[in-house]
C-alpha cells in the first residue's frame, strides 16, 4: 500500500498524525468482525442519509480511503477504531467482511487527537460534540485552549466560543445536537436567563440568526428597563432575601400592591431546598 497515497487521503492533520506513529502497512485488510469503536470517538451521532450514501458508494467502488486502527486494550485480538468509524459502519451495512486499515501504535491522546481531527475536517461532528472533544483535550490530556486551536487549526475565540456551549442546560443542548438549533443560535443565548423558553421561541418562531440577535436584544432591553423601573426598596428587600436564603429572588410589586415572587432555581437539590424552607413554616 502506498503510503502517500494514505496520506494525501487522510488530509493534512491526520497524516501528520499517521506520520508520528509506526505504522505497520503490510497488514491491510482486517474482518470487520475485528474492529471495536473508539471510546474516544466524539461523535455519537450518525446521519442516516449520509450513512447510506456512504454505503451505497462502497457497495460500488469498495473502501477507497483505509480505516485507521489500533490494538484494543480492552478486547483481545480486536483493534480499536481511531479514523474511519463512519466507513467501518457503512461497510457492515453494504455487507462487505474486509475492510483496508492501516494499523498504527498510538497513545489514548494521540486516538481522541485523530478522531477530532477527522470529525473536524469533514465537519461531521454537531456542535456540542465538537466542544466536548475539545473539553476532552482539556480536562483529561492537559491542554489550554491556545494548543487547541493550535493542534485543530482554528482561532482560539473559535474553541472558546464552543466549550461556551457547554454551560447551554442540557434541554437547550439536545437541541443543538438534534439540529433543531443551530450552534449560531445558541452562541447567541448562552449565559441568558430562560434560555430554553428562548430556545423554544426560537424553533417557533423559526427565527434566523439575525432575527435571533434582534430578539434577544429587544428581550435585554426590556429586562433593564423593568431593572432600572424598580423601586430602591424593592431591589433591597431582593438582595436581602437572597442573601438569606441563597437563591435568587425576583419581586414583581403591583401598583395597587398585588403581584408576584419569582424563586429561581437551577437544579432539582435547589427546588428542594424551596420546598423545605415553605413546608417548615407553614
Amino acid at each position: 500500500m502506498d503510503t502517500n497515497k494514505i496520506k494525501k487521503g487522510l488530509g493534512r492533520g491526520l497524516s501528520s498524525l499517521i506520520g508520528e506513529t509506526k505504522s505497520d502497512i503490510n497488514i491491510n485488510k482486517l474482518s470487520i468482525s475485528n474492529l471495536v469503536s473508539n471510546k474516544f470517538q466524539p461523535r455519537k451521532k450518525f446521519d442516516e442519509e449520509n450513512l447510506q450514501d456512504l454505503t451505497n458508494s462502497i457497495k460500488e467502488r469498495g473502501i477507497i480511503q483505509p480505516i485507521i486502527v489500533r490494538k484494543s486494550a480492552d478486547h483481545d485480538s480486536k483493534y480499536e477504531i481511531i479514523a474511519g468509524e463512519r466507513r467501518w459502519l457503512a461497510a457492515q451495512k453494504a455487507g462487505l467482511h474486509e475492510v483496508p486499515v492501516v494499523i498504527t501504535d498510538v497513545s489514548d491522546l494521540k486516538s481522541l487527537e485523530f478522531a477530532i481531527v477527522e470529525n473536524v475536517q469533514r465537519h461531521d461532528l454537531n456542535a456540542i460534540e465538537e466542544a466536548r472533544g475539545y473539553q476532552r483535550l482539556i480536562q483529561e490530556f492537559s491542554y489550554d485552549q491556545e494548543k487547541v486551536a493550535k493542534f485543530i487549526g482554528k482561532s482560539r475565540s473559535h474553541i472558546a466560543n464552543f466549550l461556551r456551549l457547554l454551560n447551554l442546560p442540557e434541554e437547550v443542548l439536545k437541541l443543538v445536537e438534534d439540529k433543531k438549533l443551530s450552534a449560531g443560535h445558541a452562541k447567541i443565548i448562552v449565559g441568558l436567563n430562560n434560555i430554553e423558553f428562548i430556545a423554544k421561541k426560537i424553533i417557533e418562531k423559526n427565527l434566523s440568526v439575525r432575527q435571533t440577535e434582534k430578539f434577544v436584544k429587544i428581550f435585554k432591553i426590556k429586562r433593564q428597563s423593568f431593572k432600572s423601573l424598580k423601586d430602591p426598596n424593592m431591589k433591597a428587600l431582593e438582595s436581602s432575601v437572597t442573601d438569606k436564603i441563597g437563591l435568587n429572588i425576583l419581586i414583581k410589586n403591583k401598583k395597587n400592591n398585588t403581584g408576584s415572587l419569582v424563586v429561581e432555581y437551577k437544579d432539582l437539590d435547589q427546588l428542594n431546598k424551596i420546598i423545605e424552607i415553605i413546608k417548615s413554616n407553614y
